[in-house]
């Protein structure tokens, strides 16, 4: 399976679940309890949000990563979808980034920014196209 295809694959597991607005949804209500600091729904939203990412990667994406020689592992930082391995090599697509706007100092990608990240991630470990 080429780079391309696999990223395709990433892609479309994910959309399978929720479409990018409800994938969006989640990250701005999540973000949003953080920014204002309520703890009951930060602990209400966080862990479905970030199990459905590792699901996905985890269960649904297994045959399409397997077919690549990825290794699926869990994931080191707390934002983390899973720690992928290939050729000796790991990386990690994660969820965030920092930020020094002054809320939670950080931001929730969105779907679009998560999967160019996790495209980023998988470069590394494939080799690249003719």
């Amino acid at each position: 399976m080429t780079l391309n295809e696999t990223i395709a694959h990433v892609e479309a597991a994910h959309l399978m679940v929720r479409d990018d607005k409800e994938w969006d949804a989640l990250s701005k209500s999540l973000l949003d309890a953080y920014n204002i600091q309520d703890e009951d729904l930060i602990e209400q939203l966080r862990p479905p949000f970030l199990q459905s990412w590792r699901t996905v990667t985890t269960y649904v994406l297994r045959d399409a990563f397997d077919a690549t020689g990825i290794t699926v592992a869990d994931p080191r930082h707390p934002w983390g979808i899973a720690t992928l391995m290939a050729n000796g090599t790991s990386s990690e697509p994660i969820l965030w980034r920092e930020t020094n706007d002054g809320g939670a100092g950080f931001e929730l990608l969105t779907f679009s920014q998560a999967m160019a990240h996790y495209a980023d991630c998988l470069k590394g470990l494939l080799p690249t196209e003719p």
